[in-house]
């Protein structure tokens, strides 16, 4: 049992000047993803295990090496996340299914020597529907200036039966971040916080 990949699709972004300023280095965002056959389009299956199972470790070894080389190692990558957007026919708990499994998304984590989960989203479209793929550090969860955004979409993708499973990533936070972290806030409030040795930009 292996997933039916249609294509894989790479996208990059690379901003030299952000806003009214230019950025101290260029600032890459970047994204691969995989048009996948959707093995529970159009019907209700109650154990989705068997195909996430086996389909998980394919998806997550082969984007992870892609978007490896996209970047030019695991350790040009500072913040990641992963994406997946489901079909008309299809149900979002078969884009949750996907990238939602440690058999998935561990390939990208150890890649990038990475301790924070992998920022998510997973939503419903139809061809050439938004694909957006929140990305946050990926040692510090709290760090505000690594909170981005990789957008973009595929004109044929998803058809009503696939599923486009997406990882993404960049190669630092905002060019210009001024809006502290979010440990300030929480201390501010009398909160605990959750990763005092956390870098605090």
């Amino acid at each position: 049992m292996t997933p039916d990949i249609r294509k894989f699709v790479t996208f990059e972004e690379e901003v030299l000047v952000e806003g009214y300023k230019a950025a101290d280095t260029p600032w890459r965002l970047f994204a691969v993803a995989a048009v996948v056959t959707n093995p529970w389009a159009g019907r209700h299956v109650d154990d989705l295990e068997p195909q996430i199972r086996a389909f998980g470790p394919v998806l997550g070894e082969a984007l992870t090496k892609r978007i490896i080389a996209l970047a030019g190692g695991g350790d040009k990558i500072e913040a990641y996340g992963k994406a997946a957007v489901v079909g008309l026919d299809g149900e979002i708990e078969h884009a949750s299914g996907l990238i939602h499994t440690l058999h998935f998304g561990n390939f990208y984590r150890e890649a990038v020597s990475a301790s924070s989960y992998l920022a998510f989203s997973n939503t419903r479209g139809p061809g050439n529907a938004p694909i957006a793929v929140p990305l946050m550090d990926k040692h510090d969860a709290g760090r505000r200036s690594h909170y981005l955004t990789v957008q973009f979409s595929i004109a044929d993708a998803p058809r009503a039966d696939e599923i486009v499973v997406v990882l993404g990533g960049a190669n630092g936070g905002r060019p210009h971040h001024r809006i502290g972290d979010r440990y300030k806030d929480l201390e501010e409030l009398g909160h605990a916080v959750d990763n005092p040795a956390a870098i605090k930009t």
